[in-house]
């Protein structure tokens, strides 16, 4: 079992320029030396037979095919707007 020591923080803190007490350095040492030990857990569990896996389902394309189609035309889409100019929506200028 790997067992992270108060003075690993302590010098990791250095390196990455955070001012952190002795008792966070030991608060850290602890948690990271549980977080390792879970780990090396889950790394004992065994998988034979597992089949590996990419994504989380098997669904290769979900997706529709594209294919460009005409919805409403110009003029119904112009319809209820507010202005319009040259078949276009027309809204306030931003910039002078």
């Amino acid at each position: 079992m790997a067992k992270i020591s108060k003075e690993q923080v302590l010098h990791t803190a250095n390196l990455a320029t955070l001012a952190i007490s002795e008792e966070e350095a030991e608060m850290f040492s602890n948690q990271l030396t549980e977080i390792i030990t879970f780990t090396e857990k889950i790394q004992n569990i065994n998988t034979e037979g597992v089949k590996r896996t990419i994504y989380g389902n098997d669904n290769d394309n979900v997706l529709r095919e594209d294919k460009a189609i005409r919805t409403i035309t110009q003029e119904e889409a112009l319809k209820n707007a507010p202005s319009q100019e040259n078949g276009q929506f027309k809204v306030p200028s931003i910039m002078d």
